[in-house]
């Protein structure tokens, strides 16, 4: 006996054409009682400046070097960074089994603020300006060294994502390869332009704002919206209106409005669960390899790791690493649970 398909109750795959990649959503899932681990919720009220934290102004690092008495933003190069900025000699070995290539490439961290008890949700509009003023030069001045081929922007916040330091900051990977994912996301890029002569995430918004089942937040410039094919549980995307392929063609009006709704979707996110919202979150542009590519399309990813209160993670494990991503909350119900919180701050109406 069948029944017709509802996509609220059926197990299902979507497709995401950014990865050529599917996801299994298994609605009826959500039912089932909880009984796993769970996340401890620490809200400890942190003070404006911690004489321990290695970020914090005037403080000596680990390496020696002592921050300058900073206010707003501050750059450095990462103490322990992934890469090394050394140009080494090496012949390519073409084993079939055994490839090795060197990486070169630079870390940075951006601390957003002096102020080591913020987070982006707390920061004022003109204070997060500052810190896309920020991404923007660090983008340009990386993005034009010869072996920099790729300038990977991204923020890891709370102790859940691996965070080692709770002081506003995020992080710079600017490297000589392109990475795996930014690859992939290119080549489907690329494939829909050649084929339709336009922005496969131009086309995408229009669909998604006409259908309005997933839009969380619109702005004159951006919209913020859990992807149809969200793997995550509260998996969001901002996404820029106007077809620009990375942050150096922002307007002005575009660089304040960007500012905005990153704002007014981490205060949704922390206002969820009343909690930090924990998050990895990056920017996904043109490469910096000196070539044309009308293909791109200027996005940001969010994938927080939350399932269903501030203590309890989603997890990819067993299937999720053998076969495919899957998720038991639909992206629709996601979105509509973001939709109607409020944008002003949990701790504000306290």
């Amino acid at each position: 006996m069948s029944s017709a398909f509802d996509s609220k109750q059926h197990p299902h795959r979507r497709y995401n054409p950014l990865l050529d990649e599917w996801i299994l959503v298994s609605p009826q899932r959500a039912k089932r009682p909880w009984q796993g681990q769970t996340e401890k919720s620490l809200e400890e009220k942190l003070p404006h400046y911690d004489p321990e934290c290695y970020l914090c102004s005037g403080n000596v690092r680990v390496n020696g070097q002592r921050n300058p008495d900073y206010k707003g933003v501050y750059v450095f190069d990462n103490d322990f960074g992934s890469l090394l900025n050394e140009q080494v000699e090496f012949s390519e070995d073409h084993s079939d089994f055994f490839t090795i290539r060197p990486e070169r490439g630079i870390n940075r961290v951006i601390c957003f603020s002096e102020n080591h008890s913020l987070t982006l949700p707390e920061m004022e509009v003109k204070d997060i300006e500052k810190v896309v003023d920020t991404w923007q030069q660090q983008y340009e001045e990386l993005g034009s060294q010869d072996f920099i081929n790729h300038v990977q922007i991204f923020e890891n916040k709370g102790q859940v994502m691996g965070c080692s330091n709770p002081h506003p900051h995020g992080q710079i990977w600017a490297q000589s390869s392109i990475p795996s994912a930014v690859v992939r996301t290119q080549e489907n890029l690329r494939f829909y332009f050649e084929k339709t002569g336009r922005s496969l995430l131009e086309d995408y918004l229009k669909k998604e704002l006409e259908a309005d089942e997933r839009i969380i937040l619109e702005n004159e410039n951006f919209a913020a919206l859990v992807p149809f094919w969200a793997v995550w549980p509260y998996e969001t995307m901002i996404i820029s209106k106007r077809k620009i392929g990375n942050i150096l063609q922002f307007s002005e009006g575009e660089k304040r409005w960007f500012a905005e709704i990153i704002k007014d979707l981490t205060t949704k996110y922390d206002n969820l669960f009343e909690t930090s919202f924990p998050y990895s979150a990056g920017i996904h542009q043109t490469p910096t390899d000196g070539l044309a590519h009308p293909e791109w399309h200027f996005h940001m990813h969010f994938y927080p790791p939350l399932l269903r209160s501030a203590e309890v993670k989603k997890f990819m494990v067993g299937y999720e690493m053998l076969a495919e991503a899957q998720r038991d909350i639909t992206p629709e119900q996601s979105a509509e649970i973001l939709k109607n919180l409020s944008t002003v701050h949990y701790k504000s109406r306290n």
